[in-house]
């Protein structure tokens, strides 16, 4: 795990290999190491993510998005994602509304992470 300082946005990077997050409980693991660690931001690789995340069907992405925003948390999947995209007309469009917020992001890499963190300093 590493932590950096984006000019006063906090963000916890979680290393690509880790306990998939697949749970409530793991998504409250998730919140309160990212409140220990004083982030502002968790940037999530997909690799930690359980496939059903990205099966809107299954409840599982929103559920572990709002409870982020719930606690204050702002949450990035960083990573390709293509293939699911590829296989999901309404995915393609979650991840179009998201990424215009400023709650949770789906990027590809930690320079499209740095981009999204300047918008919304200039918002």
């Amino acid at each position: 795990m590493r932590i950096i300082d984006h000019d006063g946005i906090v963000v916890q990077h979680l290393d690509e290999v880790g306990p998939v997050i697949a749970t409530s409980a793991d998504t409250s693991d998730l919140i309160g190491n990212a409140w220990a660690a004083q982030a502002d931001l968790v940037a999530v690789p997909v690799s930690r993510l359980d496939p059903e995340f990205f099966r809107l069907r299954s409840g599982m992405a929103g559920e572990i998005l709002q409870k982020a925003v719930n606690y204050h948390l702002q949450i990035a999947v960083v990573g390709d994602i293509s293939e699911h995209l590829a296989a999901s007309e309404a995915l393609r469009a979650f991840v179009a509304e998201s990424n215009r917020g400023q709650h949770a992001w789906f990027v590809p890499d930690e320079a499209a992470l740095e981009a999204q963190i300047a918008r919304i300093r200039r918002v």
